[in-house]
């Protein structure tokens, strides 16, 4: 992607990363049209909020055939857009954003209806309920990792609650932000309902400063300490899904033919580029040698390419191939050894960089440290239970982990110690495509979660509603208070007290009425 100036207007010109060919002009949206796109986004709150939940569900089944009907088009342009394979397109991109739809459409009438409460007994005769609002326009600025993913759950999550949306793509994928912003145009959305901002870092943050109503950002950690910055300043909500680096822990009891499968998927699907990526292999050291050896012939199989066998694709955004060079540059100088990949001197140029596992790696290496989100894997033997727990936990991040073990007791127990937003045992990756899970990391890999119950309530505001028939004068809590301390006082020994005495409880309950009239 580029930017470029044609009159007045900023352009966006998106390359295709695995040809390097230029497939489309986007305009940039200019940032002084920001504070229209919230008026326009609040005039259609009004309307799309009074809607019921079943009136908002038709438009999520006319988008959801829509893209039924268009799957192979839009796979194909996530595909030109991010560089990865097609397999990868539908599978891990589109078959995710229909199957939240699907869940939404069946959910979020049960979710989202007023909420019936037990009201204790010392609140005798009231009746409680929560209420979900809608908070208004929200702001979700998405990554480019998983483009359609990525912006559309958190979309059609804040939709579904009566909220209206404002969508910032990446700018680093661009032709699918055009994409999504056609879907649910032809699908018939009100106008207002949503919209999409095209352009860079400019844009994004004049639409953070621009005081949305709730902010959902995914992408990486430095940026979104600067959304929670800013939302600070103005008291807005957000959601922040940042990076990760994810540790899969590999028993020696384990089924090592599945294990090194999984790896290679874990640590290679969209060329590395997954916020939940297998990034730091841990291996028990009775089975080390034996799993490497099982591992390398897996990597050395994958096919990297363009066409619809291929494995693994290029790169997406070419500043990461920076990152993933610095990692292991740093490796390598400090003793690592390479079991896969080439040496960094030795790469081709374009996007596509080798696959590469990594031995004799150090704790404190960056390789280990940081988030590499490219196709790099240092494996790390491991001698007990406590060791490989201790070098899970030994990062900043806490998005994902994987237990590899036939021991399921064992299994459960070290999951319980990983701090970690989600534990898969014995796959990899698999709990984001389960949207009744909660999704969101531990300590810099985030704050709150989506999908499941949560996924939609946090667009809302929870209110808390007490009725009472009102048929009573007073209660006996409220003025005037002469002759009450004691009443109280019998009255709640006797209910709080571990064997309630229900007969001083009533006497004391009808004094205090009576002493109302």
């Amino acid at each position: 992607m580029n930017v470029h100036s044609a009159g007045q207007v900023q352009k966006l010109t998106v390359i295709a990363p695995a040809t390097g060919d230029v497939i489309a002009e986007i305009e940039e949206t200019p940032v002084h049209e920001v504070p229209l796109f919230y008026q326009k986004g609040k005039e259609a709150f009004i309307v799309w909020s009074s809607l019921s939940l079943s009136e908002r569900m038709a438009y999520f089944k006319k988008l959801k055939q829509l893209m039924v009907d268009e799957m192979d088009q839009i796979a194909r342009t996530i595909s030109d857009d991010t560089g990865k394979v097609l397999t990868e397109a539908i599978v891990a991109d589109i078959m995710p954003t229909l199957d939240a739809i699907d869940h939404i459409i069946k959910h979020a009438e049960k979710v989202l209806r007023r909420q019936k409460v037990k009201t204790p007994l010392l609140l005798l005769g009231k009746k409680s309920f929560i209420e979900y609002m809608p908070r208004g326009v929200v702001l979700v600025i998405s990554p480019w990792n998983y483009p359609l993913q990525l912006a559309m759950v958190p979309m059609i999550s804040a939709l579904a609650g009566g909220n209206t949306v404002i969508l910032k793509p990446s700018e680093v994928t661009p032709l699918v932000g055009k994409c999504i912003e056609d879907l649910f145009k032809r699908a018939g959305f009100p106008e207002g309902t949503f919209q999409v901002a095209h352009g860079g870092k400019e844009v994004g943050a004049a639409f953070t400063a621009g005081k949305p109503d709730y902010i959902f950002f995914t992408g990486s950690v430095r940026t979104g300490k600067i959304i929670q910055q800013q939302a600070a300043k103005d008291l807005i909500p957000t959601t922040l899904e940042l990076g990760g680096k994810d540790p899969m822990i590999v028993f020696g009891d384990a089924n090592l033919e599945r294990a090194a499968k999984a790896a290679s998927w874990g640590a290679f699907t969209n060329s590395g580029q997954v916020c939940m990526s297998a990034e730091r292999l841990y291996v028990e050291r009775t089975v080390y040698d034996q799993f490497l050896e099982m591992l390398k012939k897996e990597v050395n199989s994958l096919k990297q390419g363009t066409d619809e066998n291929a494995d693994v694709g290029s790169m997406t955004f070419p500043a990461q191939k920076s990152v993933v060079k610095e990692q292991l540059d740093e490796a390598l100088e400090r003793g690592a050894r390479l079991e896969t990949g080439l040496m960094p001197f030795e790469w081709q140029e374009g996007m596509f960089l080798p696959l590469t596992v990594v031995t004799n790696v150090e704790q404190n290496m960056k390789i280990i440290q940081e988030e590499t989100f490219g196709p790099l894997l240092p494996v790390v033997p491991f001698d007990n239970e406590s060791e490989a727990v201790s070098f899970a936990n030994g990062t900043v991040f806490g998005l994902n982990a994987s237990i590899w073990t036939k021991d399921k007791q064992k299994a459960r127990r070290v999951a319980s110690k990983l701090v970690s937003g989600a534990v898969v045992i014995n796959d990899v990756i698999i709990t984001v495509a389960n949207h009744g899970l909660p999704f969101g990391g531990t300590k810099e890999s985030g704050i709150g979660r989506y999908h499941a119950e949560g996924g939609l309530r946090i667009f809302c505001h929870e209110k808390a509603i007490m009725e009472d028939l009102g048929l009573m004068n007073a209660e006996i809590q409220w003025y005037p208070y002469k002759g009450k301390y004691p009443l109280f006082l019998n009255l709640f020994k006797s209910y709080f007290s571990d064997k309630r005495d229900w007969l001083s409880f009533a006497k004391n309950y009808l004094a205090l009425l009576r002493s109302n009239k």
